[in-house]
């Protein structure tokens, strides 16, 4: 049986043996606006970063303080997957697009009464309507994309949109450096001077109004993009049916088991990123005599990395496999990260850097494979697979809880080896589909 994914004028019957395309050629305008929403979303990640420093300095917070930061997107990741995609099988992937925009420019926007008001907790609020938006676009965006075009090079399609995510996210950590951090560091002895003679609340405060520009611009520039799409045409997905009553429900989910080992592979993945990125630099100030500064940039160096290797491997997946990829990808992450933990010091540092590169073209892959051939049923399912996302928040403590009891971050890094091996089981065993339909190419 052959079906087509995209409701468009229909195309003159194609050769046997042409290649799949692909982008959708007559709807490049659509496919163009959704793939920009990977770099917005990308640069608003690793700004959380910035926030991360910035808020525990004009606050004066503690660590776990400040890394409620973090805590606050995933908890909106978690909380707005599955309601997203509920409203979505109502009313579709646009809608979907423009409430998350809505949600994502309005979080944003938030920062600038919270900066007035001057506490934590309402940016706290804030970043959790943010990361409220950020799901629903990724829930929207991902299997959008990944079904706007042939099923044969779906997750071609998705890495590519997905390199321009990395590209955001140095763009983000650029823009924190430069615009949000003052540059300005008081040592002890002077913040006590500052507070005696009455000066330093307002020192603190003039740190925390600095994240207001970015954030007001960025969400001004979100919000446009939305009006944008809303005057934009966006065809129909028929390999979900949109146009039928059919909507899918969640129960039918269980039919799928390559679903639920896309989760729990995403899952480990998500919590591999985050740990490697997270305790990186405490990793490198522990093993090498590099100064703060210095390790922060080999960490803006794991960007570089991820970006130029979602680039070269979206080529490469014209010839082989994207499964198979994945999972040698994932295996060679193995290796690596036996030598971060074995060899720790800068043979170390740069194994655990080179990880990047290889797990660029994870979270797409595993995505674009665990929504293939759920039908009605992919706005749910890809709804899934975003909630697991949450193992960002859970593989960093139980690395740093290692790194605690051992006095060692080498060997905290073994929950991210650990995590590589279920990501490798998944590539090249766990990710085949039963009964795939043959879909037209152009």
């Amino acid at each position: 049986m052959q079906i087509s994914p995209i409701n468009t004028e229909r195309p003159a019957p194609p050769s046997d043996h042409a290649p799949a395309s692909v982008f959708p050629k007559q709807h490049l305008l659509p496919f163009v606006l959704v793939t920009v929403l990977f770099f917005l979303w990308g640069m608003s990640n690793n700004l959380t970063d910035i926030l991360v420093q910035q808020f525990r300095k004009s606050f004066e917070l503690s660590p776990l303080q400040a890394q409620l930061v973090q805590t606050a997107v995933f908890m909106g990741y978690f909380c707005m997957a599955m309601p997203a995609a509920v409203f979505m099988r109502r009313w579709g992937y646009k809608a979907g697009i423009l409430a998350g925009l809505c949600l994502f420019g309005g979080g944003m926007l938030m920062f600038w009464p919270a900066a007035i008001w001057g506490h934590y907790e309402p940016f706290l609020c804030a970043l959790f309507v943010v990361g409220c938006g950020s799901a629903t676009l990724e829930t929207a965006s991902n299997p959008f994309i990944a079904q706007f075009g042939p099923a044969a090079t779906s997750e071609r399609r998705l890495n590519f949109s997905q390199s321009f995510n990395p590209l955001g996210t140095i763009t983000g950590v650029l823009i924190g450096t430069f615009f949000i951090f003052s540059g300005v560091t008081l040592t002890q002895a002077k913040m006590a001077s500052m507070r005696a003679s009455g000066t330093l609340a307002k020192y603190l405060h003039s740190e925390i109004m600095r994240v207001v520009p970015t954030y007001v611009g960025l969400g001004c520039v979100v919000l446009l993009w939305a009006l944008w799409i809303g005057l934009t045409k966006f065809p129909h997905i028929e390999s979900e049916h949109e146009d039928s009553g059919d909507k899918g429900r969640f129960v039918d989910l269980f039919q799928f088991p390559h679903l639920w080992l896309a989760v729990l592979a995403q899952f480990c993945y998500c919590g591999a990123q985050i740990s490697t990125w997270s305790a990186f630099i405490f990793y490198m100030l522990q093993y090498t005599n590099v100064t703060e500064r210095t390790a922060a940039l080999f960490l803006t160096g794991n960007l570089v990395a991820l970006a130029v290797g979602r680039i070269v491997s979206t080529g490469l997946m014209r010839w082989f496999s994207p499964a198979r990829m994945m999972g040698t990808y994932a295996l060679i992450n193995i290796a690596l990260v036996a030598v971060g933990i074995v060899h720790p010091g800068r043979v170390g540092a740069g194994a655990i850097v080179a990880t990047s590169f290889f797990m660029s073209i994870m979270f797409p892959t595993i995505f674009a494979l665990g929504v293939k051939g759920l039908g009605p049923n992919t706005k749910l399912g890809g709804s899934v697979i975003v909630m697991a996302v949450v193992g960002g928040a859970i593989f960093p403590p139980l690395l740093g809880f290692i790194a605690k009891r051992t006095g060692s971050y080498a060997r905290g890094y073994t929950v991210v080896l650990l995590a590589y091996i279920i990501v490798a089981l998944y590539g090249l065993l766990g990710s085949r589909t039963q009964g795939e339909p043959v879909v037209n190419v152009d």
